[in-house]
């Protein structure tokens, strides 16, 4: 019933922990069994070990957070050889993560990872060091320019991560699947920023960062939906969902699967109410199975 496939990898369950926000499990393996999950996208992984942005670099808003964490991590070497013996204990799925700062990096990447994984996430957030420091992914012809490179040496399903922070996503979406990629997700965060009015400073160091938690949801469902109608290949749709009733709409609106992040942090149980409240949906409105969700809003 709950069961999903993208692009030949068969998740048991259509929910994915979101890259970010679940670290690389083992933390949250304390709390839950990860075996609930039908993958986990980790942690952003970049060539060299990150210490990332300087605090404070998250605070809590009217529904959500703003994080500006800098894409910490302790560099793909430490991620080979400790992280992912770790996450092959569990029936999961293993979805690396990857962030590159040019096209090379993002290669090298999916040369070093793919073949120990069930799929890669390309991150297209990070700054082009090379050309000014202008996001990869709010370029329609740098996303398929990344996305076309890392096909050629990714021997896993290449899932390809859209920002909203543009005018229409529907041309990165459009370029991720002309360049192969096998699968979408999306949104990333929306970039946010807010200000203690006592010391007149922003409460984020970066100044800036990335709102996600429910304030973010219509937004993403907007997008899910108008991506839907513009690419065949599947969606990963996330953005502030905190229960079962937000996964439906996800689904509603065209995704295949979903992935949940900021909902971890104060539900750590939140996987398993979701996936039992899918089920119960399913059962009292007939369907057969997730997959006939997908897409079925009603115009």
């Amino acid at each position: 019933m709950l069961e999903i496939e993208i692009s030949g990898v068969k998740l048991k369950n259509p929910i994915i922990a979101a890259s970010g926000t679940f670290g690389f499990g083992r933390e949250f393996s304390k709390l839950i069994d990860l075996n609930l999950f039908g993958g986990i996208s980790t942690k952003g992984i970049t060539l060299k070990k990150r210490a990332g942005n300087p605090q404070p670099r998250l605070c809590e808003v009217y529904g959500g957070i703003i994080n500006s964490v800098g894409l910490e991590n302790p560099g793909v070497e430490a991620f080979v050889n400790d992280e992912v013996p770790f996450l092959k204990k569990f029936d999961t799925k293993i979805i690396a993560n990857i962030n590159g700062f040019n096209k090379e990096e993002f290669t090298e990447l999916a040369k070093i990872v793919s073949p120990l994984v069930d799929m890669i996430e390309v991150n297209l957030s990070c700054p082009n060091v090379k050309e000014g420091g202008m996001v990869f992914g709010k370029d329609p012809n740098k996303v398929y320019e990344i996305t076309k490179e890392v096909k050629k040496v990714s021997v896993c399903p290449v899932i390809v991560k859209l920002t909203p922070n543009v005018t229409d996503i529907t041309e990165l979406a459009k370029a991720a699947e002309k360049a192969g990629a096998d699968a979408i997700s999306l949104i990333n965060t929306v970039s946010a920023m807010a200000i203690d009015i006592e010391t007149r400073k922003p409460l984020i160091k970066m100044v800036t960062g990335g709102l996600s938690g429910p304030a973010i949801k219509p937004i993403a469902i907007r997008m899910v939906y108008e991506c839907f109608q513009k690419v065949k290949i599947p969606i990963i749709g996330m953005g502030g969902i905190m229960n079962y009733k937000d996964a439906i709409e996800f689904f509603l609106a065209g995704a295949t699967a979903i992935q949940i992040g900021t909902v971890n942090f104060v539900n750590p149980n939140a996987v398993l109410e979701i996936r039992e409240g899918i089920e119960n949906y399913l059962k009292a409105h007939g369907f057969e199975s997730v997959k006939d969700l997908v897409g079925n809003i009603i115009i």
